[in-house]
């Protein structure tokens, strides 16, 4: 991958959790998500992800897609300042990459999440929200998605 291309990468998933308006912070690279990350994402972030769902909104999909549990979900949302601890925040980050990469690959956003509802013949009929749960598993779904890219699976 280029370095234009992952800025670009990194430029798809900021706008899914806010942008620069949420984050605080304009995103050069890996090392600024680093730290964004590190000091925990603010909790409107989770929240602007989660408004821009449009079949990923319920509270079992929400748990699965970024291991939090709808009361927590619910703490942030009357306190969206409250930044998020290292683990929620990257636990967000990785969905909001997965689903800005299967966006990238389905062509619409629509399509990405109806993708990670559904079994997956290249994950062993399993389907990729449900793969989200461990880094093991996330690593599955990345790879699947990449080999969907490049045409290796149909």
């Amino acid at each position: 991958m280029t370095a234009q291309a992952g800025t670009a990468d990194l430029q798809r998933v900021a706008a899914l959790l806010g942008g620069q308006r949420v984050l605080r912070h304009a995103l050069r690279g890996p090392l600024d998500a680093h730290e964004l990350l590190t000091d925990g994402l603010p909790g409107a972030a989770l929240l602007h992800l989660v408004d821009r769902l449009v079949h990923l909104r319920d509270s079992a999909s929400l748990e699965k897609a970024v291991g939090m549990s709808l009361r927590t979900f619910q703490r942030h949302k009357t306190a969206p300042t409250r930044p998020l601890n290292q683990e929620q925040s990257g636990r967000t980050w990785k969905f909001a990459e997965i689903l800005a990469k299967a966006t990238t690959v389905f062509g619409s956003q629509d399509e990405a999440e109806q993708w990670l509802e559904r079994p997956a013949i290249g994950l062993d009929q399993r389907r990729p929200l449900d793969l989200l749960a461990t880094p093991a598993g996330v690593k599955l779904v990345e790879d699947h998605l990449e080999r969907l890219e490049y045409g290796v699976y149909a």
